[in-house]
């Protein structure tokens, strides 16, 4: 698998309680986008992000990271060949975007995730 783009899934308890912090104090301003439950804040300059997460709303676990790729059959494929768990299979989400989890060796759930185009 190739990752093209990986950033922080960071818990929060309220999205709106916390964002000024990370859009004013960090200068991530730019809301690419919030769905209630997931928030992403960008830099404006796009090399600096974040999402915010106050739980996964199709997932039974939440992710620290969101991996992204080109490739996220083959990507899946290949996390079934090392034999690593799958904590949530591959899915296209409502708001069209394939992914799934899997568990690091670490403990760790990854979000292998890929937008539309």
């Amino acid at each position: 698998m190739r990752a093209k783009r990986i950033m922080a899934n960071l818990r929060v308890a309220d999205i709106e309680a916390t964002k000024s912090f990370y859009t004013d104090y960090l200068g991530l301003g730019t809301e690419e986008f919030n769905m209630g439950w997931v928030a992403r804040y960008t830099s404006p300059d796009r090399k600096a992000n974040i999402q915010l997460v106050t739980g996964d709303a199709t997932a039974p676990e939440d992710s620290v990271i969101s991996v992204h790729t080109d490739d996220i059959d083959g990507a899946y494929e290949e996390a079934q060949k090392f034999g690593y768990e799958i904590v949530h299979p591959l899915t296209t989400e409502a708001w069209g975007v394939r992914r799934f989890f899997v568990r690091a060796p670490d403990g760790n759930v990854i979000n292998i995730v890929h937008h539309r185009d």
